[in-house]
């Protein structure tokens, strides 16, 4: 069975952990030359679902599975009337085991298999049956030229089970992939198709567990889960009885000279989300702006860490960071939330002075950082962040004991205990300023409503993406702030106020 991509699994593997899985399909009575038929045969289903009226196709084949895929895709597409080619990269005569099957199951219905002589040769819907899984370092030629051929090619483009280039295990693109129209992956999602460069070169994404038994797939490690309206996390109800007191009070903390308007925005996005009382500390000349834009909200002008401590004796949850600036203002009201011993998010320029060293992290942290902040936390690059997203948001939740969400495309959720989440939800027009400040308000006043603080980055994270893309169809020009009755309107949906 084919499922689109509001209908995918939750469960995430490596391309290890998928190859175990394989293998337990073929120890469980299933021979591998039937699983192919059956990726074939999804293959097949896709493409004419996408592409009704084609009758053309050109397969390009490599020399492991996915060639088999290719093959057997080949010999339905001939079968069903269409004019059918296999451009082979190498000798298809070396194909072992079932590859080596599917290959003369394809010559044996006629279908014409020639080497590959340059991009003159595609015509119709290319099949991508390169390379799969196993890649690993850069694409080497001949394969990298091919790759770029298929691309300037200018025709709808469908891949077996990942572009090829495009790394399992990271969505780190391996110096060159195929940018494809349609993906139809099997037996487990990949980690690699939904974060860092993938939804770049996935387009629609399909899967087919090719008759795995549940009974199979519930035993199998699992290395993370994306998050779905079906498996997020709830805000508990509330009583008809409710007062605010019994939804916290959220502090933020934040908005030096010049950066009065990301804190403002965390502000409302706090208050909007259902925080029973917001407290605002910032610098006297935003105390004006803030009172006209949010008189909800008990704004505070604050010169010193010294005013700060009657604040922070008040509230039961921080957030720390947007337009904090990095300059001694900052610091000291930084400094002195260190020692408050209640939950925080750290987010911003909290997480830049983090990066210098001095600041013990709190117990119970939430931190939000972008690639590069992640870079400047672990002492490394942006681009070395964007290479293994996995596995620095999980070295980050370990080093600094923290929930961290590592924002961008295919946003991460990283606990100390192991749990990663991921969501792939969101827009284009989401690429600007002040969205970072909306999510980090969004936590915190999560925070103060009883959210476990793994739950809590989860469920912000996830509305704070569909309300992007919800939003984002309006096209470019998407401010920060319409984000924020968006969220709203979500949060209501997924967890309904009244009792």
């Amino acid at each position: 069975m084919l499922h689109i991509k509001d209908d995918l699994p939750d469960a995430l593997y490596s391309a290890a952990q998928v190859r175990e899985l394989d293998a337990s399909l073929i120890a469980a009575g299933t021979m591998g030359f039937e699983l192919m038929q059956r990726a074939a045969r999804a293959v097949w289903r896709a493409m004419v679902r996408r592409w009704p009226d084609a009758r053309e196709l050109s397969v390009v084949a490599g020399h492991g599975n996915n060639a088999g895929d290719g093959y057997l895709v080949a010999a339905l597409a001939l079968r069903a009337g269409w004019q059918v080619q296999v451009l082979a990269s190498g000798d298809p005569q070396r194909l072992q085991g079932d590859a080596a099957l599917a290959y003369a199951e394809a010559l044996a219905v006629g279908v014409t298999v020639q080497p590959w002589s340059g991009p003159a040769a595609l015509r119709g819907i290319v099949l991508d049956a390169l390379l799969g899984t196993g890649l690993v370092g850069e694409v080497r030629e001949p394969y990298a030229g091919i790759l770029v051929a298929i691309n300037a090619s200018g025709l709808p483009v469908a891949a077996v089970d990942i572009p090829s280039g495009l790394c399992a295990d990271t969505g780190r693109v391996l110096g060159v992939a195929v940018r494809a129209d349609l993906t139809v992956t099997f037996i487990g999602l990949k980690l690699g198709l939904f974060t860092a460069q993938a939804p770049d070169y996935v387009g629609e994404l399909l899967f087919n567990d090719l008759q795995a038994s549940p009974e199979l797939l519930a035993e199998a490690c699992v290395s993370a889960r994306r998050l779905m309206p079906g498996n997020l996390p709830r805000l508990a109800a509330r009583w008809p009885t409710a007062h605010k007191g019994q939804s916290g009070h959220l502090l933020l903390i934040g908005g030096d000279r010049g950066l009065g308007g990301a804190i403002l925005l965390s502000a409302e996005s706090a208050l909007r989300s259902g925080a029973g009382m917001v407290s605002l500390a910032t610098r006297s000349e935003h105390v004006a702006a803030a009172l006209a834009r949010l008189p909800e909200v008990m704004t505070v002008g604050t010169h010193s860490a010294n005013q700060l401590m009657g604040l922070l004796e008040q509230a039961s949850v921080l957030v720390v960071g947007p337009g904090l600036g990095q300059a001694a203002w900052g610091r000291s009201l930084l400094s002195a939330a260190v020692n408050a011993p209640v939950p925080q998010v750290w987010d911003a320029d909290a997480l830049n002075l983090l990066s210098k060293g001095g600041l013990a992290l709190p117990e119970g942290c939430v931190i939000t950082p972008h690639p590069g902040e992640a870079g400047r936390l672990l002492g490394i690059s942006t681009a070395q962040v964007q290479a293994d997203r996995f596995t620095v948001a999980r070295q980050l939740s370990k080093k600094y004991a923290a929930i961290v969400v590592l924002k961008g495309a295919g946003s991460l959720i990283a606990s100390p205990d192991g749990r990663v989440a991921l969501c792939d939800r969101g827009h284009p027009a989401m690429a600007t300023a002040g969205l970072g400040d909306v999510l980090a308000g969004l936590v915190g006043a999560l925070l103060a409503q009883g959210m476990d603080a793994f739950d809590a980055a989860c469920l912000a994270v996830w509305l704070h993406a569909s309300a992007g893309e919800r939003q984002g169809k309006l096209g470019r020009g998407l401010a920060a702030s319409d984000l924020i009755p968006a969220i709203r309107q979500l949060l209501e949906e997924q967890s309904p106020c009244l009792k």
